[in-house]
């Protein structure tokens, strides 16, 4: 057993659902970056706008969470 109590595979569980909740945390901050415009009610997104879509917001997180870095400083 490693210093921590804990085995390799839980720790790597552990940081994941950590990652997940960082990730939920700040999606509201990071859809607001993205400045996205919802869908309207019955439009669906094709596979290359959620692709585009994706994209957005994956660099929107990457602000977002430089942005709470630098404002706890």
């Amino acid at each position: 057993m490693d210093p921590e109590g804990l085995n390799r595979p839980q720790q790597d569980v552990d940081r994941q659902q950590q990652e997940a909740r960082r990730f939920m945390n700040l999606l509201p901050l990071t859809l607001e970056l993205a400045g996205l415009p919802r869908a309207e009610a019955g439009r669906y997104y094709n596979e290359g706008q959620i692709d585009a879509r994706r994209t957005t917001i994956k660099a929107a997180y990457k602000v977002a969470r430089q942005l709470i870095i630098e404002v706890t400083k």
